[in-house]
């Protein structure tokens, strides 16, 4: 049985002594279900459709512990921005389209085996990495 994104975001904040509030559960509900990779304040636009009392420090603070406890992953861009994903995805790694701001995330067994070649032949086991390609569409 497949975690369930939600149940595990409610888990940290729990453990972390904070409190699960009916802001913060539309909150988790707009972070599971999006498609895309939203910043904070596309996040704040939307879970406050479902909660208009919601916060933007609320989801600034709820976003730092769901990093901080793993279960979000935020991606800070090269332009400043920072992106948000729930952690229950396979490894996975993007691309951003910088005319556009669109992220496509991608997997190539060829650059993880390159990856792990690498690290190998200067004495190192990778335990975690990220990619991100900053591209252009061709014209």
């Amino acid at each position: 049985m497949k975690p369930d994104p939600a149940r595990k975001m409610t888990q940290a904040l729990r453990d972390t002594g904070v409190r699960v509030t009916r802001q913060r559960e539309a909150l988790l509900k707009v972070l599971t279900e999006a498609q895309d990779h939203p910043d904070a304040a596309e996040l704040h636009r939307r879970a406050r459709e479902l909660d208009d009392s919601l916060s933007l420090a609320t989801v600034y603070r709820t976003l730092s512990v769901l990093e901080r406890e793993g279960v979000v992953l935020r991606l800070a861009l090269e332009n400043g921005g920072a992106r948000y994903e729930v952690a229950n995805t396979a490894h996975h790694d993007h691309i951003i389209d910088l005319d556009s701001g669109e992220i496509m995330e991608f997997h190539s067994e060829k650059i993880e085996q390159l990856q792990r070649e690498i690290a190998a032949e200067l004495g190192y086991e990778i335990v975690h990495h990220r990619m991100e390609l900053y591209c252009r569409k061709k014209p």
